[in-house]
């Protein structure tokens, strides 16, 4: 006789630039009889709720403020509908620059009244490259294929450049250049051109606005009013400024990650490099939505590049993934120690 049971998973990415949480429900159906061995399978899952993205409450570059992260969490559990008690499972995965223990322990602790099976996990390179991997795809792909996926994860911090191979990693690299990186430059280059001083904030909006690394696929150009200070009278300044400009910026932070992900590439054998051309480099992460950055490692790398449809949320919706399966989830988490 079959058992149904729906319990309630929770996902958490803390990320060095931006947080997210899901919520998603299991239906668990045990299809064992009285007299045999119990056999649990999920049958059906759903993504119930999702929340915005927000930016990581810091308190220093590199230690979370977990009081403001735990009212994050607590407002979402109110705005899902959800009380904590609800909860049967939930995993905080911690990534980029942020993935500390000191950060981790912190964490648990902050959050240890909303599920007892809550798993907080600061993730090195590897396990973050493997739980963005299951989140775009990648990882099911190679496991379909019985192939060797490239996976390019460029958050706010760091850039993991990882090759997934039947549910592992088979080399992987980290660099410190990712979308703060990229904020910097922008900055940098507004105040030297237009002599205008402008915030990490205001740097990421034009980022995501009129940031480029190429020419616009249709042609045109944009162009913003953003404000700051004036670099010589530190008054307030408003100048209009053009993606041309922000191009500019962004050219030495993208060459530095082509060189990055070249030299990771060598480490691979030759049966590796045949794979990794044939199904080409997966993009996730928010750095790797920038406008053209695709088609630019494409030229740059000669391997085909395409972002995932779901670059953003691959991190938080592969926690979802990774907590479908409890002896998935163990691997995952001792491969991170």
């Amino acid at each position: 006789m079959a058992d149904k049971t729906a319990i309630l998973s929770v996902g958490i990415d803390v990320g060095t630039s931006t947080t997210q949480v899901v919520f998603s429900k299991l239906q668990m159906d045990n299809a064992g009889g009285y007299f045999s061995v119990p056999r649990v399978a999920i049958v059906d899952k759903e993504v119930v709720y999702k929340s915005e993205v927000y930016m990581t409450p810091l308190k220093t570059d590199v230690l979370i403020d977990t009081d403001a992260l735990r009212d994050i969490v607590a407002a979402e559990f109110r705005k899902a509908g959800y009380r904590p008690e609800d909860t049967d499972s939930g995993a905080v995965i911690i990534t980029g620059e942020s993935a500390r223990k000191e950060n981790s322990d912190a964490v648990l602790k902050s959050l240890s009244d909303f599920a007892g099976d809550f798993v907080v996990s600061a993730a090195g390179p590897d396990m973050e490259s493997l739980i963005a991997g299951k989140g775009s795809g990648a990882w099911q792909y190679s496991m379909d294929h019985h192939c060797r996926v490239a996976n390019l994860d460029i958050g706010g911090g760091t850039t993991e450049v990882a090759v997934i191979s039947l549910g592992g990693i088979v080399t992987s690299s980290s660099l410190r250049l990712a979308g703060n990186r990229m904020d910097e430059a922008i900055a940098m280059h507004l105040r030297d051109l237009l002599g205008i001083k402008i915030g990490e904030r205001t740097a990421e909006i034009i980022k995501i606005k009129i940031g480029s690394i190429l020419p616009f696929e249709d042609g045109r150009e944009r162009d913003m009013i953003i404000s700051g200070q004036d670099v010589i009278t530190e008054q307030p300044k408003e100048v209009t400024i053009q993606s041309e400009d922000v191009r500019s910026a962004l050219v030495q932070p993208c060459e530095e990650m082509v060189v990055h992900i070249k030299e990771t590439f060598k480490k691979t054998n030759p049966d590796l490099a045949s794979d990794i051309i044939q199904n080409g480099i997966l993009l996730t992460g928010g750095g790797g939505l920038l406008s053209g950055l695709d088609r630019y490692l494409t030229d740059k790398l000669e391997i085909p590049v395409w972002t995932s449809e779901t670059a953003l949320t691959n991190v938080v919706m592969g926690c979802l993934k990774v907590l479908e399966t409890p002896t998935a989830l163990k691997q995952t988490l001792m491969r991170s120690k």
